[in-house]
């Protein structure tokens, strides 16, 4: 037994920590785990986890929320509430906002927003272009910068490196791992007159093809190589990318999405329409099932949401006028448990996917598990609840999710962040505690 002071003590639950998943109670003290284990102590606010899990705070490396530039879609603050009731901890956000987030004077902008107003801890990436590649070793070590961000292809936003001289002086300036967008921008451009311009959203994967995306990581994997640097390929959405990547696991990371797990074509078209195109396409079950094949082998490291959000007028256009996206951030760890509860996964995987995995590749300061030393962040879960997923639950500003009506199994019921409860059964309480992630000189 412990007797210590604590401020906050998780009482009761089956916490995932680093001796494995079972029964420990949780001490805080100061934001940081004190004690794990059969806990008694005095001063303390006690949280009653009985019959729940204990996971450490999950952490969605893939967010986009538009701020600054597009508000009316999302900004930092309502990101930041839909992150918590999903149980996420911790953000890292994009950087194709308006204007692009690519100078020391703009990250400093997007913190300058942050505080005070995120609910959850954040970090920003940097986006590399033409005009900033002599600065990007540099931005990349200020302080919560998730690393520099490289869109081969078009997306949203004007960000993009689409040549490969540019992507070798990009990979050649810096040392952190570098996030790509890899769709091929020559082969996007040539087929975009033939194939958009039919107006059918399921025409969507056949534009941004499989070859758009194979080819674009294979030529980031060879200039990878020339360069020395390591590479984190984004929302892979293909089996012959993984059976690719499954080859170069020492300079390559994989992520793929929780939308490309569940979602599959052409029914998701049918059903969804223009509410279901995103960059890369939601493609066919040959595809999703080898998603499935690289998270059940290894080959996929982590599990981000991609959020983003588009308004639902400017979603409801016909395609090609349509932009792309998806929210994301709030349904990724409900999705994730519902596939757990389904044998897809275990809950250990679910773990290394959305914690473990993002503060190993990241060099995350304190975050990622359960133990002694490290930041009191906390996703309680349910994992026996059975909810619906419905758009009067979402927290973003677009209001809507393309999983409205789907039913899963396994819930988050609480959201702590450093030793702050910042959501409670389906409430956000408290005030915007979010601060910078902080990475360690053992990611550079």
């Amino acid at each position: 037994m412990v007797a210590q002071q604590f401020d906050l003590i998780v009482m009761g639950g089956i916490a995932a920590t680093i001796n494995g998943i079972a029964p420990a109670d949780i001490g805080v003290l100061g934001g940081k785990i004190v004690a794990i284990g059969d806990i008694r102590g005095s001063g303390a606010r006690v949280v009653d986890a009985k019959g729940l899990h204990i996971l450490p705070g999950v952490i969605d490396t893939q967010v986009h929320f538009r701020e600054p530039g597009m508000e009316y879609k999302e900004d930092l603050a309502s990101g930041t509430a839909a992150a918590v009731l999903g149980g996420v901890t911790g953000v890292f956000e994009m950087p194709n906002t308006r204007p692009s987030t690519t100078t020391a004077e703009l990250l400093a902008d997007k913190f300058r927003r942050a505080r005070g107003r995120v609910r959850c801890d954040i970090a920003f990436y940097v986006g590399a272009s033409p005009e900033n590649v002599a600065e990007l070793a540099e931005l990349e070590r200020m302080p919560g910068c998730a690393g520099i961000k490289i869109f081969m292809g078009s997306s949203t936003g004007n960000l993009l490196i689409p040549d490969d001289r540019t992507l070798e002086q990009v990979l050649r300036n810096g040392r952190r791992r570098v996030a790509v967008h890899a769709e091929d921008e020559d082969r996007l451009r040539e087929r975009a007159e033939s194939i958009r311009k039919g107006g059918d959203v399921a025409s969507h994967p056949d534009w941004r093809d499989v070859d758009t995306a194979l080819h674009a990581t294979r030529r980031l994997l060879d200039i990878a190589r020339r360069a020395a640097r390591r590479v984190h390929v984004l929302h892979v959405s293909t089996v012959e990318e993984i059976d690719l990547l499954a080859r170069h696991k020492d300079i390559a990371s994989v992520e793929t999405t929780p939308q490309h797990l569940t979602l599959v074509a052409p029914e998701c078209y049918e059903k969804l329409g223009t509410f279901a195109q995103m960059n890369p396409p939601i493609r066919d079950e040959r595809h999703r099932a080898g998603l499935w094949r690289g998270v059940t082998q290894g080959i996929v490291d982590v599990i981000g949401s991609d959020h983003a959000p588009h308004s639902r007028e400017e979603k409801a256009k016909p395609y090609p006028e349509s932009p792309s996206g998806m929210p994301g951030v709030q349904t990724l760890l409900p999705l994730l448990l519902d596939h757990c509860h389904a044998g897809r996964l275990s809950l250990e995987r679910v773990i290394d996917l959305t914690s473990a995995g993002p503060a190993r590749l990241f060099g995350i300061v304190g975050k990622g598990r359960i133990a002694v030393g490290y930041d009191a962040d906390l996703t309680v879960v349910d994992l026996r609840a059975r909810r619906k997923i419905d758009n009067s639950w979402i927290a973003s500003k677009c209001g809507w999710t393309p999983f409205d009506g789907v039913s899963v199994t396994g819930w988050p019921k609480m959201t702590i962040v450093r030793g702050n409860v910042v959501m409670r059964d389906d409430e956000i309480v408290g005030d915007a505690i979010g601060e910078p992630i902080k990475f360690t000189e053992g990611s550079w």
